[in-house]
């Protein structure tokens, strides 16, 4: 059992390390934090009905999260919270562009 202790420690050290705080401080962590509520919302909007969906706002949002999942790995240091971020929401997105093109074009309308 002393090899999980020594994982502990490490982790505990690391936790309270200068360089953890000043990454929790910065820019690089409460950017994409506070950008969560996007593909949070998107996700919990995945189970409501088809008709409120927009298909111009989704492809924007699809376009959005392509160009910051882009930006987030060309940017020094390479930000993997922003680019987890986007990755949600490009998921989440596409799946709700299926959604509103089965519905308003391949006929998911008349099965209701």
């Amino acid at each position: 059992m002393s090899g999980s202790g020594s994982a502990l420690t490490k982790f505990q050290n690391f936790l309270f390390s200068k360089d953890f705080v000043k990454y929790v401080c910065s820019t690089h962590f409460w950017g994409p934090v506070s950008n969560f509520g996007i593909p949070v919302a998107a996700v919990m909007d995945l189970k409501k009905d088809p008709t409120l969906i927009s298909g111009p706002m989704t492809g924007s949002l699809v376009i959005y999260s392509l160009v910051f999942m882009k930006y987030s790995l060309a940017i020094r240091p390479v930000n993997y919270l922003l680019f987890g971020c986007h990755l949600v929401n490009e998921t989440a997105q596409l799946a709700q562009g299926a959604r509103f093109v089965n519905y308003w074009y391949l006929g998911g309308d008349k099965k209701e």
